[in-house]
């Protein structure tokens, strides 16, 4: 029996992907636990009209994200800390830069900033990840 996968099923399939598999393996586990259907005209139709709507949807979070990217990396973020004959006291979390993105309108996830932790005085670059490959470089700026 031909199936349509709906999930990704490590080692079986990726969602989307269509597969020839066992009558009894399609019936009582893939289409039972809502990981596959069974592949029909119908069937089909759905999966090419929600390849279309995931095209469309990924090309408008990639053009979101690639104008985030062009904001973002002209702005610099400043940090005013204790310091002592040019050592810092503490450090800059990526805590602290999601909360000062956020300040300036910005709503980035933590998880989305690359885990930085920043403990010297100067200017710092620190990679964000906007959209699966969309990256940009914001600049993080410490003084005493």
């Amino acid at each position: 029996m031909q199936v349509i996968f709906l999930k990704d099923l490590k080692g079986q399939g990726k969602k989307g992907e269509i597969k020839e598999v066992s009558d009894g393996y399609a019936m009582n586990f893939l289409i039972k636990k809502g990981y596959a259907i069974k592949k029909t005209e119908g069937s089909l139709n759905k999966l090419n009209e929600q390849k279309e709507k995931d095209k469309e949807i990924d090309s408008e979070n990639r053009e979101k994200a690639l104008k985030l990217k062009d904001k973002l990396e002209n702005i610099t973020i400043n940090f005013k800390v204790k310091e002592s004959k040019g050592k810092m006291f503490g450090s800059i979390s990526t805590k602290q830069i999601k909360e000062e993105l956020k300040k300036l309108g910005y709503d980035i996830e933590k998880n989305n900033i690359e885990n930085t932790t920043i403990n010297t005085l100067g200017m710092h670059n620190v990679k964000i990840v906007l959209y699966k490959d969309i990256n940009c470089i914001l600049k993080v700026h410490t003084e005493g």
